[in-house]
């Protein structure tokens, strides 16, 4: 082989190595049903439980969350409440916006900007950047959250976290509908 064409064929494995490494979207659930819409599926009263976990995997908090959700044609207000379990308590208040094509974008206080997401069939990914309190000081915390609905009562979520492109740990929740 000439020396031209190893380096191309060395040039396509590292092209095709790092396309492999790309994260999933939401087109690759398409096709799975129940098909998560947030009005239907954030609609009156929901409860959640989660942990987050350090960037070694240590479980290093545990909440519970009491929601009430509204909707409004294609504006929706989503209320939070969180209980940690070291007793402390926070609330969050998200304004959701439905859009074409199962776009999503939704605001909170703590929320930096806007939360922009797209749902297909189950799933449902936002990205957005929350002002997180941390040891007296604040951070802007990068999120890539992913949604996906089991069935019309439950659905999971799992939120990678990131400052500077550096992983700082994993939410998980589990939502239950009543």
């Amino acid at each position: 082989m000439k020396r031209t064409d190893q380096r191309l064929s060395t040039t396509a494995l590292v092209i095709a190595g790092l396309a492999g490494c790309a994260g999933p979207t939401p087109a690759d659930y398409a096709r799975e049903t129940p098909v998560l819409d947030l009005a239907t599926y954030f609609n009156g009263p929901l409860q959640a439980h989660g942990v987050f976990t350090d960037r070694s995997g240590k479980v290093v908090r545990r909440f519970t969350v009491d929601l009430v959700g509204r909707w409004n044609g294609n504006e929706g207000v989503l209320e939070e409440d969180f209980r940690y379990s070291d007793g402390q308590t926070q609330r969050r208040v998200w304004h959701l916006t439905r859009g074409a094509d199962g776009r999503y974008t939704g605001r909170a206080d703590d929320v930096v900007g806007a939360a922009e997401g797209q749902a297909r069939g189950n799933a449902l990914n936002w990205r957005y950047t929350l002002a997180l309190p941390v040891d007296g000081r604040v951070w802007n915390v990068a999120f890539d959250d992913w949604m996906w609905l089991v069935d019309e009562k439950v659905m999971l979520n799992k939120a990678r976290m990131s400052k500077f492109g550096i992983d700082l740990g994993e939410v998980t929740l589990s939502f239950h509908k009543p």
